[in-house]
């Protein structure tokens, strides 16, 4: 799971580039901090509740593998035709990736804000609170769900041996 992980990661910053190419330096580093954040806290929490987080297990998670590799070829030659039969906009390069609603139609002279302004609005600093809401209840929720603490097998000092292990068959026996 982990190294499904970091597949995940690796094409979220793959989808970010294009952002970066558009001249937009400040959101596709945001989207890539973002993304590589949640990532490796997602990873974090896998490795600490999956039975098998290594994968050392062979286990086959697909299911109708067959109808899966034909729906896929099906959705992705929808998409392929849909973006080469489209009539996209005349223009130049900026004026179609800046043409957003706020600056109605016309190239805007902060495309990041504009573009921040279109997918966001006003709404921005309620999104940035509820994000530290979100991560500051799954720190409390993992705080609160662990019985006993670092120094529950040695002690408050660390020097008691052995180990007093409240759930035997560890390290401790």
């Amino acid at each position: 799971m982990a190294r499904a992980t970091l597949a995940l990661l690796a094409s979220f910053i793959f989808a970010a580039v294009p952002i970066l190419l558009l001249g937009l330096s400040y959101l596709g580093i945001l989207v890539i901090l973002m993304m590589v954040m949640e990532m490796m806290i997602m990873a974090v929490f896998m490795v600490m509740y999956m039975m098998n987080p290594a994968g050392l297990m062979p286990m086959k998670m697909v299911h109708n593998n067959k109808m899966s590799l034909v729906i896929a070829a099906a959705v992705f030659v929808l998409l392929a035709a849909g973006a080469l039969f489209t009539p996209w906009p005349s223009g130049t390069a900026e004026a179609a990736v800046s043409g957003s609603t706020t600056t109605g139609g016309r190239s805007a002279a902060d495309p990041t804000l504009a573009l921040g302004l279109d997918l966001m609005g006003p709404h921005m600093l309620v999104m940035i609170v509820i994000g530290l809401a979100l991560f500051a209840s799954m720190v409390a929720v993992v705080v609160l769900s662990t019985h006993r603490g670092r120094y529950d097998r040695f002690g408050d000092d660390l020097q008691r041996r052995p180990a007093d292990d409240p759930v035997r068959g560890g390290l401790g026996k």
